[in-house]
Parts: C-alpha cells; sequence; structure tokens
C-alpha cells in the first residue's frame, strides 16, 4: 500500500474537499482523485461517496480514516527512529494578526530559522476572521490570532496576553496621567468593529457612563501608527508593538485611570499524523512569547 495515497485520503477526509487537500499536499486536483481511486481500487472499496456535490465518506471510508491516520503515525515513528537527527526539512504556511506581527513574530522567526535551517516558511499577515477560516479550511498549517479556530482536527493553544495601552503624540500629549474622560474627548483609534480590543474599548467608556467623541475603526497598526505620529488622535495598540516601534516613530504610551483589558492570542493548527513539525514549531514560539512576556522591564526614565 503506498502511504503517500493514504496520505492523500487523510487530508481529503480531513479537510472534507479534494481541492484543499490537493492545495495542502501541492498536487493538482486531477493528481489528487488519482490517488484517492488507485486506493479504491487496491481496497475493493468505495472511501468517498461521489453521489452528490456535497462532501462524505461512505462507512467503509469512515472506518478506513481510523487506519490511515494509525498507518500515517507509525510511518512518522519509524522515521523519527530510524532517522533520529535529521535536520527539519518542510514547508509550512504559518498566519498571524498584526498585533503578533509588531511584537515577536519578526524575532521569533529569526530565531526559527537558526534553530532550524531546513524550515521553509511562507507566512501570511492577516485579521482574526480570515487567519480562522484559512486554519479551518486546511490552507495555513498554523495561526496566530485573537480567537481560537473550531473545526475537527484542529488544536488551539494560548499564549501569553498582549497588554494594551493608549498611545498618543509626546509633543501633543504631555501629561504624566490622564483620566479615562480626558481620553474620550479625544480621537480614538483602535482596530476594526467586532474584534476583541474594538468591543472591550466601548465597553471601558460604557462602564464609566462615558461617550466617546469618535472612535475609529482601523485593520492596519502601522496605519494607526502613521495616523498618531500626524496628531490625528490616540491609539489602543499592544504594549510590546508599541515598545518595537518607537525605534523609528514618536509615539507615547499614555497612563490612564482605568485598567485596559489584555489581548488574547491563541495558536491554532490542524494535527498531522505524518509529522511532528507544528507541534515542535508551536512550542517554540511559546517558549519565546512566554520568555518575552516574562522577561524584566526596562526603567522608563520618567515615562510611563
Amino acid at each position: 500500500m503506498n502511504l503517500r495515497f493514504v496520505e492523500a485520503f487523510y487530508w481529503v477526509a480531513s479537510l472534507k474537499s479534494i481541492s484543499r487537500a490537493a492545495e495542502k499536499l501541492f498536487l493538482t486536483q486531477s493528481a489528487m482523485s488519482s490517488r484517492i481511486a488507485t486506493l479504491e481500487s487496491e481496497l475493493g472499496i468505495l472511501l468517498l461517496d461521489r453521489r452528490d456535490k456535497q462532501f462524505k465518506l461512505t462507512v467503509a471510508g469512515a472506518r478506513f480514516l481510523v487506519y490511515a491516520e494509525k498507518l500515517l503515525e507509525l510511518q512518522r515513528e519509524v522515521k523519527a527512529e530510524m532517522g533520529s537527527g535529521q535536520a527539519m526539512a518542510v514547508s509550512m504556511r504559518i498566519g498571524a494578526i498584526e498585533s503578533v506581527l509588531h511584537s515577536w513574530l519578526i524575532p521569533w522567526l529569526e530565531k526559527l530559522r537558526a534553530d532550524h535551517p531546513g524550515l521553509e516558511l511562507e507566512l501570511t499577515v492577516e485579521t482574526t476572521p480570515i487567519l480562522v477560516d484559512q486554519i479551518q479550511r486546511g490552507t495555513l498549517d498554523l495561526a496566530f490570532a485573537v480567537l481560537p479556530a473550531s473545526a475537527e482536527g484542529v488544536r488551539n493553544r494560548a499564549l501569553p496576553t498582549m497588554d494594551m495601552v493608549f498611545v498618543g503624540h509626546p509633543e501633543l500629549h504631555r501629561k504624566r496621567n490622564y483620566r479615562l474622560a480626558e481620553l474620550a474627548e479625544m480621537e480614538l483609534l483602535t482596530f476594526q468593529k467586532g474584534s476583541q480590543p474594538h468591543v472591550t474599548l466601548l465597553d471601558l467608556f460604557r462602564l464609566r457612563r462615558l461617550e466617546p467623541k469618535k472612535v475609529h475603526a482601523i485593520s492596519s497598526i502601522s496605519a494607526m501608527v502613521q495616523l498618531v505620529q500626524g496628531g490625528f488622535g490616540v491609539a489602543l495598540l499592544p504594549r510590546a508593538a508599541v515598545q518595537r516601534l518607537t525605534g523609528f516613530a514618536r509615539l507615547r504610551p499614555l497612563a490612564c485611570d482605568a485598567k485596559l483589558q489584555s489581548l488574547p492570542i491563541h495558536a491554532s493548527y490542524r494535527t498531522d499524523p505524518t509529522s511532528k513539525t507544528v507541534e515542535t514549531v508551536l512550542q517554540s514560539a511559546i517558549d519565546f512569547a512566554g520568555g518575552l512576556k516574562n522577561a524584566p522591564k526596562k526603567a522608563s526614565k520618567g515615562k510611563p
């Protein structure tokens, strides 16, 4: 039995789509269909119900999926046992939200490449809803987003949360501490409507019975930074991103009399019985982000 054909069936069954499985394995749809047909011929059973357009496994296909996963796991164990010590040589598709990109993603990727030179990466930076959809569809192997993905075969791990902070222009916002009522009178910038930062910001003012003058919903951190630099308003951003951006942008964190809710970060990934690469990469990210979270804070030199 050709295990490449077994792998093809596993991903077709897991992603519930021949086209998405073909994309996952870098095959054409015709090549994927041919592998499934050959496997069915060898087993003497039909694995897929082709009677209508809706994807469906046959009863035999559902039973064989259990064996397929075991066969692929056994293959992985044999390779690990017989080829231990070999460098990781695989391609991974990683997605992240902008908050992660501007905080710890780049230095972590540098470390990851140094630790695993054979690892090829394809990076996507998108909003949480798009990343969750791509993980569910199987077009990403690992995603770092605010919300966890929910689909068969998808697992989630929580990463350290990100502290949030109001950020203003250093020449326009010179006060040492701001009351939330004062910030409510300013033009406020946060992420797109419906996002966790947008919702929690509105809730923060609502709890204080305050009505903010204007809340602008912007999906790009870079755009928010440019607007703050232009004196347009005050942005709500992850503190870690602000600390990295202040190397080339004029930004000033603003202390206020309200506790800001941290930004949750979840890693979502699909289990792969043929490889533990995703788990290895994910653990590297968790260790790296956790190390940054627990690192001692530098002196602020009089700034909040």
